[in-house]
């Protein structure tokens, strides 16, 4: 089973921001995409996950084999998608746990038991470290960035997808609250899950080492490998890619 996406192209108003973008994430891969601001590392996750202010003019988004383009961002989510947020939203008035049981439920026929429920929320909370008191609190509401990232983790972790998108999940984050939500991501690799992490810094895969490293400039994907990939980004920056594809440009 793979997310594939086939030659995107997405604008935004009237500007292009990405121009034939080709990615593959199968399950069990954890694969990092990374890219200088305004690279369009963000569109393609908005992209992926429909959001209706980025327009698809060219281009197919694939979950095993069924196309998704022009589906409804909760057709998405219940076709095994999701997506943790860069900038996650506040909802006043819904608690954490309240807002991921409904979002459990999106994904059942049944509505889960609040016994299992309850086991299930348990077990993921002392997996991430995560106080108990936590899930009493409104959604986001006076929540630091550490906060956020590890509410958006736990989300993951009791949806459970089958391919599943960090957009800059270590921004903003000390080094305390990185780990915690890198253990999270790890602990959630799998054969039966595909992961994205979008990011222009290196030190998430510090802790989280990804199969295959994609390098994005200028709304296309320009290089591609492993590890070694980030690691060449941390020594030398993106300036030596820029001109490599000038070059080749030339």
């Amino acid at each position: 089973m793979s997310l594939e996406i086939q030659n995107l192209h997405v604008r935004t108003e009237d500007k292009e921001i990405l121009k034939g973008v080709n990615l593959n994430v199968s399950k069990g891969e954890t694969h990092a995409l990374m890219g200088p601001n305004g690279s369009g590392k963000s569109t393609l996750a908005n992209s992926v996950m429909g959001n209706p202010n980025y327009e698809i003019t060219e281009g197919k988004i694939l979950v095993d084999g069924e196309d998704i383009t022009e589906a409804e961002p909760d057709e998405r989510a219940r076709a095994g998608l999701f997506m943790a947020f860069q900038y996650p939203a506040t909802i006043a008035g819904v608690s954490v746990a309240n807002f991921l049981r409904t979002a459990v439920n999106a994904r059942r026929e049944e509505p889960i038991k609040v016994k299992e429920f309850g086991s299930a929320l348990k077990a993921n909370m002392d997996l991430l470290r995560i106080d108990p008191d936590f899930t009493k609190r409104y959604l986001n509401e006076g929540f630091s960035g550490g906060e956020k990232k590890r509410a958006e983790i736990l989300q993951l972790a009791m949806l459970k997808p089958d391919f599943a998108i960090l957009d800059e999940t270590d921004s903003g984050l000390d080094i305390d609250a990185l780990r915690i939500v890198a253990d999270g991501v790890n602990a959630m690799r799998g054969p039966e899950r595909g992961t994205l992490i979008i990011t222009h810094y290196t030190r998430v895969l510090q802790y989280v080492t990804p199969d295959f490293v994609h390098i994005m400039l200028d709304g296309r994907i320009v290089r591609e490998g492993g590890r070694e990939l980030a690691d060449e980004l941390e020594e030398k920056g993106y300036d030596w890619i820029r001109e490599e594809v000038a070059a080749g440009a030339a």
